[in-house]
């Protein structure tokens, strides 16, 4: 037992520790996702998540000392981003046809989403920080963590608003629009993008690589939209 304990404390001091009990607790999270027939509550993001939560819990390991290894998951956001425009590429026929469409609902989607976050927190009483932490909640994490730094937020709170709204929009979206028979590839996909960015694009591809790829057109167009339109709105707010 000795053995194992010295193991494991030069182990967790190891940042490549963290990169493989990261992918372990995903690919975990997928197989139960798999076995509960692909149920939207066993969404892979949360499920991973709280695994590795409970596994950090356990070995008494805090965030600092995990992120050391994660941060190289972190790196890759950027290319799985850009990765997106090839499907977009191969859906450019369709998406000729609904242009304008998608932009009013971007624009729309865009400004209630950030005053829909302002209200629910102003009505709560939040303070600034939280506030400004939460207004960037619908777009990818590195675009909010950057918002929220710039206009005196928390990017840490920004975060984990933005990983918590993509885990719920991923979860909800389908059964929601499926009532509202707005099923389509397009319309599911956009609306996805739009409200639960990379989690939520990547539970979209799994229903087709149109529904991704206009999910991950939504996800890259609401992050500039936003970016644009918070401190604007910040602004007339002050």
């Amino acid at each position: 037992m000795t053995d194992f304990a010295s193991l494991w404390q030069a182990a967790r001091q190891q940042p490549l520790t963290w990169v493989f009990l990261t992918m372990l607790c995903y690919r975990l999270a997928i197989a139960l996702n798999r076995q509960s027939g692909g149920h939207a509550l066993a969404n892979p993001v949360g499920l991973g998540a709280l695994l590795l939560i409970g596994v950090l819990l356990a070995t008494g390991t805090d965030y600092k000392q995990y992120f050391e290894g994660g941060k190289f998951i972190q790196m890759l956001l950027g290319p799985a981003t850009v990765a997106l425009a090839v499907p977009l590429y191969a859906n450019l026929h369709r998406l000729s046809k609904v242009f304008w469409p998608l932009l009013i609902s971007l624009l729309l989607g865009s400004l209630v989403g950030i005053v829909s976050s302002a209200g629910v927190a102003w009505v709560l009483g939040l303070d600034d920080i939280l506030i400004k932490s939460l207004l960037s909640r619908s777009v990818s994490t590195p675009i909010s963590m950057g918002i929220a730094s710039e206009i005196g937020g928390a990017p840490e709170l920004a975060a984990v608003f933005v990983i918590v709204s993509g885990v719920f929009g991923a979860m909800l979206g389908w059964p929601l629009l499926s009532r509202l028979r707005l099923g389509q590839d397009v319309v599911y996909g956009f609306a996805t993008g739009m409200a639960a960015h990379g989690i939520g694009t990547a539970r979209a591809f799994q229903r087709s690589d149109t529904a991704g790829a206009f999910s991950g057109l939504a996800m890259g167009l609401n992050g500039l939209v936003t970016a644009i339109l918070i401190p604007l709105l910040l602004r007339f707010w002050h």
